[in-house]
This record gives C-alpha cells, structure tokens and sequence, in this order.
C-alpha cells in the first residue's frame, strides 16, 4: 500500500463520485479556514489552524466520517443527532445527502474557536 502523504493522494484513490463529495468537502474547509494548514494526520485529511486540530474527515465504502473534535460536535449536537456519531466523530452516510451546509457552520465554529483559544493565551 502506497503512503498518502497529500490530500491530493488521499481523494485521487476514491471512486470517482466520492471524489465529488470529498474535493467539495475539501474546498469547503479551505474557503472557511483559508489559513489552514493541510496535512495527512491518522490516514485522513487534516486541518490546524493556529496550530490546533481543526477537523479531519475520512472516507469509507458507505459513509464520510467527520472529526471535528467533540467540542464541535457538542456544539451542534441537535443538527447531528439524526446521524451515527462516536466521541469527536460522526458519520455522514453516502446514500442521503451530505449536509455540506452544517459542514461549513461546524468549520467555522471551530475556527473561532481556535482563534479564541489563542487570544486567551
């Protein structure tokens, strides 16, 4: 198995109708966060911004996973609830619509978020 060390890579190896989906989630972040930093942290897609986690996201055969830390996702725990969802993590299943809209609002959050944590340095 070749190692995935760009974004590039990871979303190149998917089907290309996941490929959709992952570039918009993708550029989502980066229109949100356009200072992020990207890397490939834990075989997925990785985004800090002031050197903090911001979120990550993964594909599998019948769902995107989303890791917005659990604070992310405690703050829109209500619009997640319909949705499978571990600590930090939660599953966007490949056969309903992805909510790109909640996405980008948790995104945002985050970023403020980090941003926050910084200022009170």
């Amino acid at each position: 198995m070749n190692r995935i060390s760009t974004i590039e890579d990871y979303i190149s190896q998917f089907p290309d109708e996941m490929q959709k989906i992952l570039w918009e989630i993708h550029n989502l972040i980066k229109n949100k966060a356009p200072d992020a930093v990207e890397s490939i942290a834990y075989q997925m897609p990785a985004y800090k911004t002031n050197g903090k986690p911001l979120i990550y996201f993964s594909c599998f055969k019948n769902h995107i996973g989303l890791y917005a830390t659990p604070s992310g996702h405690l703050k829109f725990k209500d619009q997640l609830s319909k949705y499978k969802q571990g600590k930090g993590s939660v599953q966007f299943p490949l056969d309903k619509p992805i909510p790109f809209n909640l996405i980008g609002q948790i995104v945002e959050f985050r970023v403020s978020e980090n941003q926050l944590k910084l200022d009170n340095k």
